[in-house]
């Protein structure tokens, strides 16, 4: 991805003041201020990081939350003023990607995806795993909660740390990074599952192969998952890329255009293998009942050859006094040839018919 171009113009950083090291609480993954693209020394609580950068008016906050309840947000929300409907989305989750504008205060919900490897799809129990990042966006701050174990952000902001040009640009900057990282990984998921797919088609369509119906609707019900992680997401990057808000620049409008892009390409995907998983479930079913139809033409050959013993052991098995093959000496080898032979031939013209 190219760089962001850099703002110049901002003045140079002040020396920041003394700084009492502080432990961060189990749900802050950290808590930091930037300054011209730099982060400042230091550990900071929310209420010293907003003060330094209000009273610098310059740089921006960068809090990172990881599962908070609503006592544990709390104090974070009045401090940078958060609508408490946002608030209580990013507590409990569980919400479609959207864009909502609250005052001064942007608010964006992505659902990240991961793939979870499994040692062949048709032992799989879960393809797609998800989770969600909410991001609260202001002047100056920008809030991450996350839900769920994969969508770490320390990476990201390590990578954003050694670009201090990006930074420089300010909150606007690390949203389009988040959005460019959920979007990437939807790209890789896409990959991973049409290798699936591919080995699947392969088996449904291969001869004497037994396919299980219900691995193919597995498959359908994770790309249900990521398509409700991937479609909602096009209209709120459309809106950034067009200026919906000015707390975005001119000169990030353009990468978000760039995301949007990445985001059509994964949602044709996702589209292309529902049709193509609905194309296998047909198969397989097709495939199933031509089985069944084979067996039961098995089982019905053998049943006709069966009933040719049994007719005539039934008949001898009536108890007459009175018939002539019973006092016979070649009464019995006749009727064995003739019940052996009245088997053969059915079995021959059933096997030269294909029914067995």
């Amino acid at each position: 991805m190219p760089s962001l171009p850099s703002i110049r113009g901002r003045g140079a950083a002040q020396r920041p003041a003394p700084h009492i090291s502080v432990p961060l609480s189990h749900y802050v993954v950290d808590c930091a201020v930037y300054v011209d693209g730099k982060r400042l020394p230091g550990r900071w609580t929310h209420t010293d990081a907003v003060k330094e950068v209000r009273k610098r008016k310059d740089g921006f906050v960068w809090i990172g939350l990881h599962e908070p309840d609503a006592e544990q947000i709390e104090g974070i929300a009045e401090t940078f003023g958060l609508h408490e409907l946002a608030v209580e989305d990013a507590v409990h989750a569980h919400q479609r990607p959207k864009l909502e504008r609250y005052d001064n205060t942007l608010f964006m919900v992505f659902k990240t995806v991961r793939y979870v490897t499994n040692p062949s799809p048709d032992t799989a129990n879960e393809i797609v795993e998800s989770g969600e990042i909410m991001v609260f966006l202001g002047k100056d701050f920008v809030i991450t909660v996350r839900h769920g174990n994969h969508s770490g952000l320390s990476k990201l902001r390590h990578v954003l740390e050694a670009d201090p040009e990006r930074l420089e640009i300010g909150p606007a900057a690390v949203l389009h990074a988040i959005a460019d990282q959920v979007v990437d990984n939807y790209l890789e998921v896409t990959d991973h599952i049409e290798d699936d797919i591919d080995r699947m088609e392969e088996r449904v369509f291969a001869p004497r192969t037994e396919v299980s119906a219900e691995q193919i609707y597995l498959f359908k019900r994770e790309v249900v998952e990521l398509r409700r992680a991937v479609m909602p997401l096009a209209n709120p990057l459309r809106r950034l890329a067009e200026g919906y808000t000015p707390l975005i620049p001119e000169q990030v409008r353009a990468f978000f255009r760039d995301v949007d892009d990445h985001l059509t390409e994964v949602s044709e995907r996702v589209t292309a293998f529902d049709e193509l998983l609905t194309t296998l479930v047909d198969a397989t079913l097709a495939k199933i009942t031509l089985q069944q139809n084979t067996d039961m033409r098995k089982i019905t050959s053998w049943v006709a050859i069966i009933s040719v013993p049994t007719m005539v052991v039934g008949v001898y098995g009536m108890n007459f006094d009175y018939m002539p093959e019973l006092k016979w000496k070649f009464g019995y080898p006749l009727v064995m040839s003739l019940v052996l032979i009245a088997c053969l031939t059915l079995y021959r013209i059933l096997r030269r018919n294909r029914w067995l």
